[in-house]
């Protein structure tokens, strides 16, 4: 599925949610520019999956970006209209998270 999700950048199909837009400009470590968010897809991995979301399944991807920003990005993938969907964005806070890949306990 990542690589669905890579090539959809790579041919300009991708659907940012008006949550993860605004998400990405008031994050608390500085906003979050579309290309950071194209970089960190392209560097990364899947983290988490949400097989029961709706109304598409949905991953976590933790990626950093050229300048070593790392990034979650919560998407999916609409079969339908071949396209990916970014739900939210966002820097993971280090005190919640291991190496930005496991939720702390």
């Amino acid at each position: 599925m990542i690589e669905t999700i890579r090539n959809c950048f790579d041919i300009s199909k991708v659907l940012y949610s008006s949550h993860a837009k605004r998400e990405m400009q008031i994050d608390k470590f500085g906003s979050i520019k579309d290309y950071e968010v194209c970089e960190a897809i392209h560097d990364g991995k899947i983290i988490e999956e949400y097989p029961n979301d709706k109304p598409y399944p949905s991953i976590l991807i933790f990626g950093e970006t050229n300048s070593k920003r790392p990034l979650h990005i919560v998407c999916a993938y609409d079969n339908e209209d071949c396209q990916t969907i970014i739900v939210t964005v966002y820097q993971p806070d280090p005190n919640l998270w291991v190496n930005y890949q496991r939720r702390e306990k």
